[in-house]
């Protein structure tokens, strides 16, 4: 069953355990803002570790040349944060179509002083990037994604379809999580009800499949929290089946989802 939630916080997290998969250091404050609202334990389990790109002379040009065609579509807030870091004084101009797959890349970048940032009005993710108009008329416009290698295909191959050139300027790099007994011992005693948090693919992937078959069914057994329809779907095929759709991947939203899946949870 799946849940869609509105965007005001109304339910404490008092008596619950919030497992947290978003990758270590995505500065946005989430753990800080879960305790506010009275979760007892937060238990931090990256999904993924984000590094900086080997060559970051490499990236700063191809983030120069990006800047110089007609598009640019930033997939993460990790991707505005990573290529703000290779380019501290970057100054996009105004004619260029700046999109974001969703609210909290959006706000990421308005953050760093770009406005009328296109983002989907819909659902929160590539589907619903793709189904606004700034993303239909591309035929022979040059367009780059901004992001990381191994992530989704969609809206490169999409673009590349409907007529544009499409770069893919590789801003940060996700590697596997470094996980150590502690981690699965913070699992195991964390006070139940466990209110999942998962807000990417990879995540979702490591959680479902790298931790030990009992910690898995522990977090089978708990809510899930995802920022997407699209993690929805995924987390069914993993074997999620009290999942909770939060209205962007945003750290307000989470949360608010958070606790109003923990009410649900005590009906």
């Amino acid at each position: 069953m799946i849940v869609r939630y509105a965007a005001v916080l109304k339910a404490p997290l008092a008596g619950a355990s919030v497992i947290n998969t978003r990758a270590a250091g995505s500065g946005d404050g989430f753990a800080r803002l879960l305790r506010r609202h009275g979760a007892d334990t937060v238990v931090a389990l990256p999904g993924q570790r984000l590094e900086a790109v080997e060559d970051a002379r490499a990236a700063r040009a191809a983030l120069r040349a990006a800047a110089r065609g007609d598009g640019l579509v930033f997939v993460s807030p990790a991707a505005v944060r990573h290529a703000w870091r290779l380019l501290p004084d970057w100054r996009l101009p105004r004619r260029l179509r700046v999109c974001a797959v969703g609210d909290a890349t959006a706000s990421a970048l308005r953050r760093r002083g770009v406005v009328g940032v296109v983002r989907p009005q819909g659902r929160q993710d590539s589907e619903g990037l793709l189904a606004e108009a700034a993303l239909r008329g591309v035929r022979g416009q040059d367009w780059a994604m901004i992001g990381a290698a191994g992530g989704r295909d969609l809206l490169p191959a999409t673009l590349r379809r409907r007529g544009a050139r499409v770069a893919e300027v590789e801003v940060y790099r996700r590697a596997v999580p470094r996980w150590t007994r502690l981690h699965y011992a913070r699992l195991e005693t964390a006070p139940r009800p466990l209110l999942v948090v998962v807000s990417s693919a990879q995540s979702l992937a490591r959680i479902a499949t790298a931790l030990p078959a009992g910690l898995v069914l522990a977090l089978r057994a708990g809510e899930l929290v995802v920022s997407s329809e699209r993690l929805a779907a995924l987390a069914r095929e993993h074997g999620f089946t009290r999942i909770h759709v939060s209205e962007s991947a945003l750290a307000a939203d989470l949360a608010e989802a958070c606790a109003r899946a923990l009410a649900r949870h005590r009906l």
